[in-house]
C-alpha cells in the first residue's frame, strides 16, 4: 500500500515538473525576466553580450535620470558599448569600463569589485529580458551588502521576432545556464 502511494507521488511530481517545464518554454518571459520597475541608483551597469539594444537601454535610463554614472561591463563588449553609449550623448565622464569578465558570473565579481571601492549601494543592472533574472541574481549573490535593481531591455520580446532577431538559441540556453550557476556557484534563479 505504502509503494503506491509513493509510486503516486512520484508519477504526480514528474507530471506537475513537465507542466512546469512546458509552460517555460512555451512562455520564457514570466520566467526568466526580472524588472524592478522606475528605480533611481548610484549607478547603471550595462553587461556586455546582445547588441545594440543593452548600452541604448542604459543611455535612455541615463537620460531619465535614473542614475548619475555607467559601469559597461564585459571583455571584448566594453568598448564596443562605450562608443555607443557616447554616440548616443551619454559624457564620457561619467562611463567606467570594467572589461575582464567574459561570463555573467565574472561580470558579477569584477564589477562589484569596483561598486565597493566607490562605496555604491544602489545599482541598475542593464541586460536583455531573457538574461536579466540570472544577471539579476548573480550580482546579488556576489554583492549581498549592495541593493540590484534589473531594468532590461525589451529587444526582440515578441515572439515574431525570436528567430528574425536570431535569440532563440540564446533564449533556450538559459534554462540549463540557470540550472548551472545553481548547481556550481550557489546563484538561487528564486
Amino acid at each position: 500500500m505504502r509503494a503506491k502511494v509513493v509510486k503516486r507521488t512520484i508519477w504526480g511530481l514528474l507530471i506537475v515538473l513537465l507542466l512546469v517545464a512546458a509552460l517555460a518554454v512555451l512562455f520564457p518571459q514570466p520566467f526568466l525576466c526580472v524588472d524592478s520597475g522606475p528605480v533611481t541608483a548610484d549607478v547603471i551597469v550595462v553587461l556586455g553580450g546582445g547588441s545594440r539594444e543593452r548600452p541604448e537601454r542604459a543611455a535612455e535610463l541615463f537620460q531619465e535620470h535614473a542614475a548619475p554614472r555607467i559601469i559597461v561591463s564585459g571583455f571584448g563588449d566594453a568598448g564596443i558599448n562605450r562608443r555607443l553609449l557616447l554616440g548616443v550623448g551619454v559624457p564620457a565622464s561619467v562611463i567606467e569600463l570594467e572589461d575582464q569578465s567574459k561570463t555573467t558570473r565574472e561580470n558579477a565579481r569584477f564589477t562589484i569589485k569596483m561598486l565597493r571601492e566607490r562605496g555604491v549601494k544602489r545599482v541598475i543592472l542593464v541586460t536583455s529580458w531573457y538574461h536579466s533574472r540570472r544577471a539579476l541574481r548573480c550580482f546579488e549573490h556576489y554583492g549581498p551588502d549592495i541593493q540590484f535593481f534589473s531594468r532590461p531591455s525589451y529587444y526582440a520580446v515578441a515572439r515574431s521576432d525570436w528567430r528574425q532577431r536570431g535569440i532563440v538559441r540564446k533564449l533556450y540556453w538559459e534554462y540549463p545556464k540557470l540550472a548551472g550557476y545553481w548547481i556550481y556557484y550557489g546563484v538561487c534563479p528564486f
